[in-house]
């Protein structure tokens, strides 16, 4: 297995200045399948595991993505409330919806404070 998924995140915590460690994150595929991670001490997310257990050969993100032909939506949900405490965020959760284009690796950074988040394609 590699080093990282085709598709990765990372969130910074601007009000603080550092990265945001330990944000459950949801990623959902076209097909509604979804996969999940908490970003790490650096605030990162490169590998996503299945949300729902399954019985027999577990979907990855890069098996899901190779099945894709063409251009895809996809999304990530960033649970924000639980990071921030529950009442102190004005987004208790920050979605994100995103264009895959078949062959391409995306890297989706959140730029995130208690009232206001904006994301980019990152590198």
């Amino acid at each position: 297995m590699s080093g990282k998924d085709p598709i990765t995140c990372h969130v910074l915590d601007t009000t603080a200045g550092k990265p945001a460690a330990n944000i459950h994150v949801t990623l959902i595929a076209p097909s509604s399948v979804a996969f999940e991670s908490t970003t790490d001490a650096d605030g990162r997310v490169k590998l996503w595991l299945p949300a729902s257990p399954s019985s027999g050969q577990a979907p990855t993100v890069s098996s899901v993505l190779g099945g894709i032909k063409g251009a895809s939506r996809w999304t990530l949900k960033f649970d924000t409330e639980a990071y921030f405490g529950e009442g102190k965020t004005f987004f208790p959760e920050a979605t994100v919806v995103f264009r895959v284009e078949e062959g391409q690796s995306y890297h989706v950074p959140l730029l995130l404070s208690p009232f206001s988040y904006t994301t980019y394609r990152g590198s």
